[in-house]
């Protein structure tokens, strides 16, 4: 028998590969001989970059601006003229020192700094995945970085962070990057939010980032002003309200493309040509509920396996979701243990017993 597991991160507790090697532990002790093959996956968000580079992406390492202005070491994913730009390694919540929210303050900056080493190594496309932010700068930090002169009226640049963005008064990309223009961005993310407006970045978004309903207020006003000086063509444009507003500066100035994040991330590790010969698929996430079927990972690898007609069983820490699904079998960490702390803090155990439950249901068959 061949399993392959591809199981997104369990978020806070567990990696893709973590996920992935406890379940076949699991399924070794019922089924020793059955050939299991475990693939990292991501979905645009934070593991991203993680998933590519156990899939032969060579990584490079960078000290960059984090979204404090702190230095930190990030990283970037290249193989083939294709380069991984993370944002979460250079402007993610883990980066922000001490841990600290800074909703008016934090800057994407060292995501442009990434990207700009990215076109040093000459690649072709930049696939920008942009899950995990700490920003709501609507990517303004991204873009000095890149070259552009965010100005105030007394012609000074102005500061960083989305509550900076309300001074600007124009915009000179005379000196960005020439080199974007030979260059394909990639948006790989599945947000569908506008820039602007109750579903936007600012109200959306900044909440989880750490900010007061004031500070909502305080940052849609000057994104709003943000996108008043630079056009607002894409306000409104899906995708635009990503990374606290990334999307939109992305779109804007980068001509980049939304894709799928799954979809990509499928596409670039080969991931049908490794489904072929298995006769049962395992995927999983942190939490399965509706907003899963709107085309988080697992549902990347269930139509992918669906394609080729192999039958895909879902593993989540918790499962909240009604009715049937197109999973042969779900299956949730919280049915075995229903402290739901104890399940993030200690999930090796529970997923291994799920390993054994699994492979017990498909060796009967």
């Amino acid at each position: 028998m061949r399993i392959v597991i591809a199981a997104d991160s369990f978020k806070a507790s567990a990696s893709s590969l973590e996920v992935a090697s406890s379940l076949a532990a699991g399924i070794l002790t019922v089924i020793p001989t059955c050939e299991i093959r475990a693939v990292a996956i991501g979905d645009g968000g934070e593991g991203t970059l993680a998933a590519l580079l156990h899939s032969g992406f060579e990584a490079f390492t960078y000290q960059v601006t984090g979204p404090a202005g702190n230095p930190v070491s990030a990283r970037i994913a290249i193989k083939d003229g294709i380069a991984i730009v993370e944002m979460a390694e250079a402007s993610g919540l883990g980066q922000l020192s001490e841990k600290k929210f800074a909703p008016l303050t934090a800057t994407s900056f060292g995501t442009g700094e990434l990207i700009v080493k990215a076109l040093d190594h000459g690649v072709q496309t930049i696939i920008l995945a942009i899950g995990g932010s700490a920003t709501s700068d609507a990517g303004a930090g991204a873009l000095q970085a890149l070259g552009a002169r965010l100005t105030n009226n007394s012609g000074a640049e102005i500061g960083h962070g989305g509550g900076a963005l309300i001074d600007l008064a124009a915009i000179d990309i005379s000196k960005l990057d020439p080199r974007i223009s030979d260059a394909k961005f990639i948006l790989a993310s599945d947000v569908t939010n506008p820039l602007l407006g109750v579903n936007g970045a600012a109200h959306i978004f900044s909440p989880q980032k750490g900010a007061t309903p004031n500070d909502v207020a305080i940052l849609e006003a000057a994104i709003t002003h943000f996108a008043s000086i630079s056009g607002g063509g894409h306000i409104n444009s899906s995708g635009a309200g990503a990374a606290g507003g990334a999307g939109y500066m992305a779109f804007t100035f980068l001509g980049a493309k939304q894709r799928s994040g799954i979809e990509v991330v499928l596409e670039l590790i080969s991931f049908k040509e490794l489904l072929v010969g298995a006769d049962l698929v395992i995927t999983g996430e942190g939490k399965f509920d509706s907003q899963s079927l709107s085309g988080k990972a697992p549902m990347g690898v269930l139509k992918a396996a669906q394609s080729l007609g192999i039958p895909v069983m879902m593993v989540c820490g918790q499962a909240d979701i009604s009715g049937e699904t197109e999973f042969k079998k779900v299956y949730a960490l919280t049915d075995i243990e229903s402290d739901v702390q104890k399940c993030i803090d200690s999930p090796a155990p529970l997923l291994n017993k799920i390993g054994v439950l699994i492979a017990n249901a498909t060796s009967s068959q």
